[in-house]
């Protein structure tokens, strides 16, 4: 992680915008790697509202006795605010940086999650866990660690943005076991006070050492060979992000990309993590034993997704999303017979297997953005985030409809798993680019 790096002659010399090279200075570890690593604790601290969803289900429905449904729309709006909000904020990030934006979503989701506390009708969540947590965690959402990968790093791409996308499992990881118990031995609002903190207190990490672009510390990106200078902000956010969808949309592996990423979050998000826990306690499992299955598969997906952006910088993406959707169908197709009182081997053997490909997909989905769309490449992407969300907005309402008329999920847990077979289909016909764009470093390029 160490590379040859570059400051200016004077550090009070270079006036912002500047295309003068600096001079040389070896043997440093590169910003770039910093500024991952807040990224990554800044991720992980706001991991934290993305863990309690699934444990809501039953406390809320046994203390107000609102339906699963109408607990699981809520979760909707959340989850498809995360994505729809996702590809704007990767643009105000163009206009107002990084640390701003993040800054303020951070601070919102934490006043959603605390006014949840006060609530005592169904409308009042969905407005603090449905639309602030949503909007907040929407700037909060991959876009962000899509922005900071292309700004910071020319090399290393497939790599980082799997170490990124990792953080938001390893805060699940932290965050699950906690939250559980708390839910089971006090209550479930002591868990969504705990997620308020956990937000708030990342802000001043945030506002302090993270960084917009390299030319404000006068570096270059990650493996540039050429110092790149600090655009002037971008005007009309929501028209660029706009122009971006109408543009990319007009090609067939935008919809295929969509199309996938949809599918990946209908069988992620949606499915497991809102309704995994609900599930496996309607066959006799404590709720404390889900909640640390669900934690152990965080554990595995950092293990996957890293180990997928290492794979997305030496094989073909395609092919491997291909592989990651058709071994999660078969998965999910034998979870049903899984489900029991007692946590067993082939359970454990589930929750490992399911772990390494959680997301996994993120990196080649990354990697085939870039290629496909270039300089627009985050944005898109944000776009492609945003299906990913919608997805798992309709499997968590629709699983908790499912789950309402029918008595049992077994049948979202199979259509669940036929949608990851089409997936793999999917991807397997997204066209490569034969005239590649050249790789993007300046802030533009989000």
């Amino acid at each position: 992680m160490t590379q040859t790096t570059e400051t200016p002659a004077s550090a009070g010399e270079r006036k912002p915008g500047s295309d003068r090279v600096p001079a040389r200075r070896r043997g440093r570890v590169h910003r770039a790697w910093f500024v991952a690593a807040v990224t990554f604790v800044t991720i992980i601290g706001a991991a934290a509202f993305r863990s309690l969803p699934g444990l809501l289900i039953d406390p809320l429905h046994q203390e107000f006795g609102w339906s699963r449904g109408t607990i699981g729309a809520a979760v909707s709006v959340n989850l498809a605010l995360y994505g729809l909000t996702a590809p704007f904020a990767a643009a105000l990030m163009d206009r107002f940086g990084i640390r701003r934006v993040v800054a303020v979503a951070l601070t919102v989701i934490s006043v959603g999650s605390l006014l949840t506390v006060w609530m005592t009708a169904a409308w009042q969540l969905l407005l603090y866990w449905g639309l602030l947590v949503g909007l907040g965690s929407g700037s909060m959402a991959l876009a962000f660690a899509a922005t900071v990968t292309n700004r910071w790093f020319t090399e290393r791409r497939g790599l980082v943005s799997g170490i990124l996308t990792a953080a938001s499992a390893s805060g699940q990881l932290i965050f699950l076991p906690l939250l559980s118990w708390l839910v089971t031995r006090y209550d479930w609002r002591p868990a969504a006070v705990t997620v308020a903190l956990a937000a708030l207190t990342v802000v001043p990490f945030v506002w302090l050492l993270l960084r917009d672009h390299p030319a404000d510390v006068g570096q270059k990106p990650y493996g540039a060979t050429e110092f790149v200078p600090k655009p002037a902000p971008v005007q009309g956010a929501a028209r660029r992000t706009l122009r971006v969808l109408f543009s990319a949309a007009r090609t067939g592996p935008f919809w295929l990309l969509a199309g996938t990423f949809a599918i990946c979050g209908a069988s992620t998000n949606g499915l497991v993590q809102t309704h995994f826990v609900p599930a496996a306690h309607d066959h006799g499992m404590p709720i404390t034993a889900a909640a640390s299955l669900l934690a152990v598969i965080g554990v595995f997906d950092v293990v996957g997704t890293i180990a997928s952006g290492w794979f997305t910088d030496r094989f073909e993406p395609r092919r491997l999303l291909a592989v990651y959707y058709a071994l999660r169908g078969v998965s999910l197709l034998f979870l049903p017979m899984l489900l029991a009182p007692s946590v067993h081997p082939p359970m454990i053997f589930f929750i490992v297997f399911y772990g390494l490909d959680w997301v996994a997909t993120v990196p080649p989905t990354l990697a085939l953005c870039r290629e496909q769309y270039g300089e627009d490449s985050a944005i898109v992407f944000g776009w492609v985030l945003a299906s990913h969300q919608v997805g798992a907005a309709l499997v968590a309402f629709l699983g908790g409809m499912a789950r309402d008329a029918f008595g049992s999920y077994d049948l979202v847990w199979y259509a669940s798993g036929a949608l990851c077979a089409a997936a793999a289909l999917m991807a397997l016909v997204i066209r490569r680019r034969t005239a590649v764009p050249a790789p993007v470093v300046a802030p533009a390029a989000v």
